[in-house]
């Protein structure tokens, strides 16, 4: 199978725990924060990577953001990713999940020809794991998500292991089709030199809403239906008690504890 066009969605997130909202959008101050390529994307991008050295074709990183994303995008070509498109506009600004989604598929469907989407399973800094699927809806093609494995990849198909509770599920389905992968999946390599070099050489795409063809109402705050009310770091709790004994003597002792505490 040659030929294969691989679309890496790739974000860049604050290398930071001390996240800052806006008071007025209420959405992350990012200005000022160190930032990096978000750890499950990195496993992204170098799956990609290996596909494209075991079948042959182009992979291409996909991001949304500030300029600041070009050097983001500068390191996954680094790695052996071939090219790296940026969306990137002050109507985008502000984009909750459904926003972004909207935004990328519109991206990727202007690259054109697309056989496998591949994103990390979550962003760390919103922990959603919402966007893979929803750009797979935006595109209107299958998706799975949390794969450990890509078992095979052939003319049309694609057999994936995903990752479910205490265990795992064998998936296959039709291409194109969007994945999210786990860590589990492979070990991100390291950029080589002669990839630093061609990074520093090669321009990063930049695309604004202008060369999309999206619609106003559905990017930036504008199309992002979803309000931050309030973030705050949950209070530490005191310690909790572990009963010991027969399954009896625990129940009796746990009915005794609750009615001191006047829960029954």
């Amino acid at each position: 199978m040659a030929g294969l066009n691989v679309v890496v969605c790739m974000k860049q997130v604050p290398d930071t725990t001390e996240v800052k909202i806006h008071p007025e959008t209420k959405t992350l101050i990012r200005e000022g924060v160190p930032s990096i390529i978000n750890p499950f994307d990195a496993y992204a991008i170098e799956e990609g990577i290996r596909i494209k050295e075991r079948l042959e074709g182009k992979v291409t990183i996909l991001s949304m953001g500030p300029p600041q994303v070009k050097e983001a995008l500068k390191e996954a070509i680094a790695m052996g990713a071939d090219d790296a498109i940026l969306l990137s506009d002050r109507a985008f600004a502000g984009s909750d999940t459904l926003a972004t989604s909207y935004t990328l598929a519109e991206g990727i469907r202007k690259i054109g020809e697309v056989d496998l989407i591949i994103c990390g399973k979550q962003a760390i800094d919103g922990d959603t794991a919402q966007v893979g699927p929803g750009i797979a809806e935006q595109l209107d093609i299958p998706h799975i998500t949390y794969v450990r494995k890509v078992a095979e990849l052939g003319p049309g198909h694609i057999r994936v292991e995903r990752m479910v509770e205490g265990g795992y599920e064998v998936v296959e389905t039709t291409l194109p089709v969007l994945i999210t992968v786990v860590k589990e999946i492979n070990e991100p390599r390291l950029p080589s030199m002669k990839g630093l070099m061609r990074a520093r050489r090669q321009e990063i795409t930049v695309w604004t809403a202008a060369d999309l063809n999206v619609d106003p109402d559905r990017i930036g705050l504008t199309g992002s239906p979803t309000e931050v009310i309030r973030v705050f770091t949950p209070e530490v709790r005191a310690g909790g008690e572990i009963l010991s004994g027969e399954v009896a003597e625990q129940v009796d002792a746990l009915v005794d504890r609750l009615l001191r505490a006047g829960v029954l």
